[in-house]
This record gives structure tokens, C-alpha cells and sequence, in this order.
């Protein structure tokens, strides 16, 4: 199995540079072919400007990716003085909410700060702190200008934002389209968001990912990156930026509509992140 996918790999090395980007959009698109589900996927190189795009301008739900937006707008808030990194804060257990995190298991009237959230936010993709985050950062209306600020016309807040309520319905907390979201990172890796310092803040908080047993398990671990993983039952999605030997690379894998919606290790998108994640660090890297 291993000798097969290397033969592979040595046969598309063989193309011109055109040629190669063609090579990667055929052999990516072989692989989610067969999944039962709906697959966006965007990718672009940095370095050398390879892009491969599948159904990468379809809206997919973002899940917990949302927190990326989210984070922006903290951000927006800090810079613009009316927020300040490491402020004081108070939790309340009024503000709970389940699934992901830590703060839920938070006693009540315990002090703590921004700083905190925003990292919980990022790092455990804590809901509870999301929700407080979002609440902080002037709420989805806000935030959504900020995207819109960006250029990005489908990447939306709309959980708990006035006027979305039927898109909520649809998509969930957040929406966005692969490309988008990637572009979202590029520019933050490139110190285009708010300002370069409050964007390395951004990307720093975004280096720091608990769950690395998806698209980052196939990565070396002594490689640096930033990533979101959003999951919900029927739909699992990943944005990864990887700073890589021979020059930086984003992708996003969106899916929805998944038929296999367990919450185990084999799941089949799982399995489709992972399997991404190490073809593109072979292709770009050897």
C-alpha cells in the first residue's frame, strides 16, 4: 500500500509545474470521489502560488471554525482600545454552555481573564467562552462586518446574530466556503488583519490546537502550524496552515451532509482529513 502511493507520487513529481497543480486537483479529487457526503477543499501554496480548489466556493457549516471570526473581532476590540488583552473578568455560571471546553466546569464568581477566554476559545474550542467572546467582540453583526471588511462575502456569523435566524437553521453557528476561510488565514499570517501584531496574536493562539489527531497527526510534530477543527454530527471540517521547510501552505477540508456521523477515531471524514493532510505535506514537501 505504501509502495503504490509513493509510485503514485513519483509519477506526478515527473510534471512540469503546470502540470503538477493539474496532477494534485486529479489525485485529490480521486480520493473524495468515493465519500459519502458533500467535500469542499481549497488549498494554495504560498511560496510557489499552487492552488487546488473542489467545490471551493460552495458555503459549507463552519461548526467550532466560527471561533476564528469570533477571535477577529476580540481582536478588532483590543486594538481599538475598548477591550484589553489581559482584563479581569468574572464568570458566571448563567453563561454556561455545553459541549467542547473547560469553562463550563468553572465554579462561579471565579475571576479570570480575556487572555484566557480567547485561548480556550481557540485551543479546547471551549463553547462557553466562544459564546462570552462573541458577546465581547459586539456580537455576530460585528464580527460579520469585519468579515465582510475583509472581502469575504460568505463567511458569517449566525448563531444569536439578529437577521440570520434562517440561515442559522441551515448552516449552523458560522458559515463559510474553503477558500475563504484559508484566505482568512493567509491574511493573518501575513499581518493583514486588524494590524501584524494583533494578527501574529491571532496566529499564535491558533499554533496552539489540542486536537492534533486529524489533518495535524499527519504532519511532523517538530513542523509548526495554526489550525480550527469545527465538528458537528454531520458535518467535520479543518482549517490548517503549515509552516513548512520549503515554504508555507494553507488548505480547508469542508464537509456536510455526512453519512458516517459516529464520534469515533475511524470516522470517514477523520479519515479523509488525515489522508489529505499527509498528501499534501508529501507533495509539497518531497
Amino acid at each position: 500500500m505504501r509502495f503504490t502511493f509513493c509510485l503514485l507520487l513519483i509519477l506526478f513529481w515527473s510534471f512540469n509545474s503546470h502540470g503538477q497543480k493539474q496532477s494534485l486537483q486529479r489525485f485529490l479529487e480521486s480520493e473524495v470521489k468515493d465519500f459519502k457526503g458533500d467535500v469542499g477543499i481549497y488549498v494554495y501554496n504560498l511560496k510557489t502560488n499552487e492552488e487546488v480548489a473542489i467545490n471551493a466556493d460552495t458555503i459549507f457549516p463552519t461548526a467550532s471554525i466560527v471561533k476564528v471570526p469570533i477571535l477577529v473581532g476580540v481582536m478588532d476590540k483590543i486594538e481599538k482600545g475598548e477591550l484589553e488583552y489581559h482584563q479581569k473578568l468574572v464568570y458566571r455560571d448563567s453563561i454556561k454552555y455545553g459541549g467542547s471546553g473547560l469553562m463550563q466546569f468553572f465554579q462561579d464568581s471565579v475571576e479570570t481573564e480575556l487572555s484566557v477566554l480567547m485561548s480556550l476559545m481557540i485551543t479546547y474550542s471551549d463553547n462557553t467562552t466562544s459564546l462570552w467572546c462573541q458577546a465581547l467582540a459586539g456580537g455576530g453583526e460585528r464580527i460579520n462586518e469585519i468579515m465582510e471588511g475583509l472581502g469575504l462575502e460568505h463567511t458569517r456569523v449566525n448563531s444569536r446574530t439578529p437577521g440570520r435566524e434562517e440561515i442559522w437553521k441551515v448552516y449552523g453557528w458560522g458559515q463559510t466556503t474553503p477558500r475563504e476561510m484559508a484566505q482568512l488565514l493567509v491574511k493573518i499570517r501575513r499581518g493583514e488583519v486588524i494590524s501584524r501584531k494583533a494578527s501574529e496574536r491571532i496566529y499564535r493562539l491558533m499554533s496552539n490546537i489540542f486536537y492534533d489527531e486529524y489533518s495535524l497527526s499527519a504532519i511532523p510534530p517538530y513542523v509548526q502550524t495554526a489550525s480550527k477543527q469545527g465538528m458537528v454530527n454531520a458535518s467535520r471540517s479543518e482549517l490548517v496552515m503549515v509552516n513548512a521547510p520549503k515554504g508555507d501552505y494553507v488548505f480547508y477540508i469542508a464537509t456536510k451532509n455526512n453519512e458516517d456521523q459516529r464520534w469515533e477515531e475511524d470516522n470517514a471524514a477523520y479519515e479523509l482529513q488525515r489522508k489529505v493532510s499527509r498528501i499534501l505535506w508529501e507533495w509539497f514537501e518531497n
